[in-house]
């Protein structure tokens, strides 16, 4: 009896035993929930000093938050664009940090975050007043991010490449261009900006110093317009290993952001044609009893004229950049159109029915199709793929997406296979003894518009011009007795006067 008393609460001991035990388990899972809770809901800089039990290894990607890739942005002689047209490109999101377990935010700011509402106590202003402060404080800020970007690329890139003779004087020359010359011009309209904040830090009248400060942008002319040539050379020096290693840790260190040479390089161009935009947005704002209110109209204007003049002689730097790099295979290929043409509405890659890729420029005048090589310099060169095209005499034919879409040569070439013909249009001569066809292949659907659309413009502006010339030719020449006809009167009185004279 005794034995069995025993042994009962021995059991019972070990029983309660047991749901201690389960017990205490319990609350320690309870416990590591809420530490691993409390852990992932805190500051991630914030170390922490507790002891959580080791979870075991996963290949699971929870929590792992890839770093956002970097945005290409629009390079010459890549992407069907228009040649001379300029568009600012956003800058890539910094990557998130990997020891947080934080979603990062979708939109983070580049460089300072404040607003101008964070630099002021308190005031009374209305949203629309508030709303004007903000875009002069974002031109302002602007400013100082632009004018770091550049001393950074002088400091880091361009100085240890010299020093360390990675790349020789005349080169580094030619790739950063006038580039130095930018910051003093960039800081004088800084200093400007911040001489304009009064003792709360409100901006009242600035349409009277961007008038003063716009035509200092006219400097952006030599500069864009040696950025065709830039690219080609950096692009041609990045072959080079020494280079190569240079270039990439540089845009592996933390100061770049993620950002390459040429997004740096690419930098002013971008600020130059965000101008009018905050111009816009500042008169948007500005009441109609400001002082601003009639200046702000002709500073638009004028940053409109500046940007438009910067478009125009960078197309024509584009468009002699690349007719110089054409090569001709028979002397007949050199038609005048091309040594006429001033700009380049469009230009990139192309195939044609034979599954060849061509490069194909679309010049004010002509159309030239080529095919991509190489100088003894490892330099890109265009030879000339059979005969121009006078876009005067272009004709230019939309191929739909069908199911025929011609032989099967012709689907082999263009599908790789498949039953349908996509993103296709055929462009031929007309009025020539040696008449020509080319059905051409663009990448997509969009670049395909872009092309059609470029083309008809050209088309449409070349017979226009073709037509004006005829005309002139084919006047007669005026009669030198009419010369003074502009100054004969109209008054009756007098024409009386002068017949009864006579």
């Amino acid at each position: 009896m005794e034995i069995e008393d025993s042994l009962t609460s021995r059991s019972g001991s070990r029983d309660r035993q047991c749901n201690l035990s389960d017990h205490t388990c319990d609350e320690e899972d309870e416990e590591d929930d809420h530490e691993k809770t409390t852990e992932h809901k805190k500051d991630p800089e914030e170390p922490s000093t507790k002891r959580v039990r080791p979870v075991a290894k996963s290949n699971s990607l929870t929590g792992v938050i890839t770093p956002a890739k970097t945005p290409a942005l629009k390079r010459f002689g890549q992407s069907i664009t228009r040649s001379i047209s300029f568009r600012t490109e956003a800058r890539p999101l910094p990557p998130a940090n990997m020891r947080s377990r934080q979603k990062p935010p979708l939109f983070t700011r580049k460089h300072n975050s404040q607003c101008w509402s964070d630099t002021v106590e308190s005031h009374d202003l209305t949203a629309k007043e508030i709303k004007r402060q903000e875009v002069i404080y974002e031109l302002t800020q602007g400013e100082k991010q632009l004018i770091e970007d550049l001393i950074l690329v002088k400091k880091v890139y361009y100085e240890p490449m010299l020093k360390l003779e990675i790349m020789t004087e005349s080169e580094l020359g030619h790739i950063f261009g006038t580039l130095d010359s930018l910051i003093p011009l960039h800081e004088d309209f800084l200093t400007r900006l911040e001489k304009l904040r009064g003792s709360e830090k409100t901006v009242g009248e600035v349409a009277p110093t961007l008038m003063n400060w716009f035509p200092c942008l006219e400097a952006y002319i030599t500069y864009c317009c040696n950025q065709v040539g830039a690219k080609a050379l950096l692009d041609l020096k990045k072959q080079d290993k020494a280079v190569e290693r240079f270039l990439l840790l540089c845009q592996e260190s933390p100061f770049s952001r993620k950002l390459d040479l040429w997004n740096f390089l690419d930098l002013p161009r971008s600020r130059l044609v965000k101008y009018p935009l905050l111009l816009k947005e500042i008169q948007k704002c500005t009441p109609p009893e400001h002082p601003d209110e009639d200046i702000l109209p002709d500073a638009l204007e004028l940053i409109l004229s500046i940007v438009e003049e910067v478009n125009k002689k960078t197309g024509e730097a584009e468009c002699q950049f690349y007719r110089r790099g054409l090569a001709y295979m028979e002397e007949s290929q050199r038609i005048p159109e091309i040594q006429l043409s001033r700009f380049l509405y469009c230009q990139g890659e192309l195939k044609n029915s034979k599954g060849q890729r061509l490069h194909v420029f679309l010049f004010e005048l002509a159309l030239v199709l080529t095919r991509l090589g190489e100088d003894r310099e490892g330099g890109h060169l265009y030879q000339v793929y059979r005969q121009p095209f006078p876009n005067a005499l272009l004709n230019l034919e939309d191929i739909p997406d069908s199911e025929a879409g011609g032989g099967g040569t012709f689907r082999t070439a263009f599908t790789g296979g498949n039953d349908k013909v996509r993103n296709c249009f055929r462009v031929s001569s007309r009025g020539r003894a040696k008449a020509q066809s080319h059905s051409l292949q663009a990448n997509d659907s969009f670049n395909k518009q872009q092309w059609i659309t470029c083309l008809r413009q050209a088309i449409v502006q070349s017979r226009d011009r073709s037509s004006l010339t005829s005309q002139n030719l084919q006047s007669p020449p005026p009669d030198p007795t009419l010369n003074n006809l502009a100054d004969l009167s109209l008054n009756p009185a007098i024409e009386m006067t002068h017949h009864a004279t006579h």
